[in-house]
């Protein structure tokens, strides 16, 4: 009887310190969010005096205002656009080279990895000069290309750690069998490995598309087009020499961070999938 109240209390205690953990981690997560979205209804004043409660008056011109603008769609397909050639490109090359390091032995194989891996360690603000002046020689200043390749370089390291996991995790017989049946790397690797790698592919593209969406200092320093801005950089319209409009800055980045959100959210499934796979190997 003893130990299975002492059982039951352990039980009731981990309960209470899990959700007590997740309503404060919780809370961390969404009063910053509430805050910047109740913070885009209010005025200037009243966001001044009361930047934390319900607004005093509510301004929903402040969102309509800038839905109906032509700027915020514009600067949403720019960022739509570089983000998507970013996961393209990241999916990609990563998977193809986390394949090659999973599967084929060949001499210098950790070498490589090892340097794919350095670039975890830095980033691209660290390098923002030499990356400057090579995409100045590369003719690619003021494209959508000048923000999507560095994006796609500091992106491997992480990617072909993922997905180089996720392959050595695959079932051995599988590789095997497919071999015995006559079938090479490109097409293990494209009709083997890729079908069984949608949550690892969900989670790369995810983290990808994330990184992209939100960046700010590399497409400050590449672009210089309001044509072609991302919004993170649109957010710069509402501050000028004498002030900010701070009630629409926050209803621009609410209204900007709600598809990753959405996007998020349609594919947490397979990015918890994707993160797990690998931690425990049978």
């Amino acid at each position: 009887m003893t130990d299975i109240a002492s059982s039951v209390r352990l039980k009731i205690g981990t309960k209470i310190y899990l959700y007590a953990s997740l309503t404060i981690i919780a809370a961390i997560v969404l009063i910053p969010l509430l805050t910047t979205m109740l913070g885009g209804f209010k005025s200037l004043g009243d966001l001044r005096v009361n930047p934390f409660g319900l607004p005093a008056e509510w301004h929903f011109e402040n969102y309509t205002g800038i839905l109906f603008g032509d700027r915020y769609w514009r600067q949403m397909m720019n960022s739509l656009i570089i983000a998507v050639l970013t996961v393209f490109l990241t999916v990609s090359v990563s998977a193809m080279a986390a394949f090659a390091f999973a599967h084929i032995k060949f001499f210098g194989s950790n070498f490589l990895l090892n340097y794919f891996l350095i670039g975890l360690m830095f980033p691209a603000a660290t390098a923002i000069l030499p990356l400057f002046i090579r995409i100045r020689d590369l003719g690619l200043l003021n494209t959508y290309w000048g923000v999507v390749l560095p994006q796609v370089a500091f992106g491997l390291g992480m990617s072909i750690l993922l997905f180089r996991n996720y392959f050595r995790n695959l079932p051995e017989e599988l590789f095997q069998a497919a071999f015995v049946d006559g079938c090479g790397y490109i097409r293990f690797f494209w009709h083997i490995s890729l079908p069984l790698s949608r949550p690892i592919i969900a989670t790369v593209s995810i983290i990808s598309f994330v990184g992209s969406w939100n960046s700010y200092i590399l497409p400050l320093i590449m672009l210089n087009s309001d044509s072609i801005y991302p919004w993170p950089l649109g957010m710069m319209v509402y501050s000028g020499e004498f002030g900010t409009e701070w009630e629409l800055v926050l209803a621009f980045i609410t209204l900007t961070i709600l598809p990753t959100i959405i996007v998020f959210f349609l594919a947490q499934k397979h990015i918890i999938a994707g993160l797990t796979a690998g931690a425990v190997k049978s």
